[in-house]
């Protein structure tokens, strides 16, 4: 049937091989077809998860943005509270304080005049009163009656310039002073010393001793000592208010009071 037997087996061998080859060469270019499409997905797969990656950083970074500003914000809150609180304090403060000042205010009106009435009084107790320091008093006087007339001084000021004026009068009153100034002596103007002891006695004594004298306040006007003995005692109530001696018991004319009738 087959004459040639050899070369039917060597045709049908080689048609096999020839069927395998084509069969293996089909498979090897199916599984590169594979592995390129599954490199790839695997690159689809790595740039999602590189921008899924991004998309989680961004949404971490936003809300730790978030969480910042709900803290600042929370701690706004909590500072507009406490202004708030000091707020109302301040409004209480304030009308306190217009409260406060309409008092003043009135107080103000009230005792601007008794300042007026004080001042009035002072100045004339001071011309009633025995003439020592003469000008110092009455410029004491006069420099309060501009005082009051200022209105960059408050009145709490005033006031108490008008308090210290009393406390200086009052004080004369306990107090022993010699002083220099010109006084009319022997038809002449001639510079003194004066000893004033309290309000109860000014007297006065020329530089060379030899002239001496006391006010009468009754008589309202100078009394000249011509007598040595009451010249000794002036001389000697000066040292002493001058702190040169200590104080000692003097005799000297004063103006007794009279007895009430």
């Amino acid at each position: 049937m087959f004459p040639n037997r050899s070369l039917f087996v060597a045709l049908v061998t080689t048609v096999s091989l020839c069927a395998g080859l084509a069969v293996n060469t089909a498979s090897a270019a199916s599984l590169d077809g594979v592995f390129s499409a599954s490199e790839r997905k695997l690159k689809l797969a790595q740039a999602s998860q590189e921008k899924i990656d991004k998309i989680v950083e961004q949404t971490q970074g936003v809300h730790s943005q978030w969480q910042a500003v709900t803290k600042e914000i929370d701690g706004l809150e909590v500072y507009n509270t406490l202004l708030d609180r000091q707020i109302a304090n301040q409004l209480t403060d304030m009308s306190d304080l217009n409260t406060s000042i309409d008092q003043v205010t009135v107080i103000e009106r009230q005792i601007t005049p008794l300042m007026l009435r004080m001042i009035d009084a002072l100045d004339q107790f001071v011309a009633l009163d025995v003439p020592f320091l003469p000008e110092e008093r009455a410029g004491r006087v006069e420099r309060l009656r501009a005082l009051l007339e200022r209105s960059d001084v408050t009145v709490a000021e005033k006031f108490r310039s008008v308090m210290e004026a009393y406390q200086i009068e009052n004080d004369y009153g306990r107090t022993i002073e010699s002083y220099n100034a010109m006084h009319q002596v022997g038809g002449a103007e001639r510079e003194v010393s004066f000893l004033r002891l309290g309000r109860t006695g000014l007297y006065y004594q020329s530089s060379d001793g030899q002239f001496s004298g006391v006010w009468d306040q009754e008589a309202g006007g100078w009394i000249e000592l011509d007598d040595g003995a009451s010249r000794n005692q002036i001389r000697q109530g000066l040292r002493i208010a001058n702190k040169q001696v200590a104080p000692e018991l003097m005799l000297l004319p004063i103006n007794a009071p009279e007895s009430a009738q």
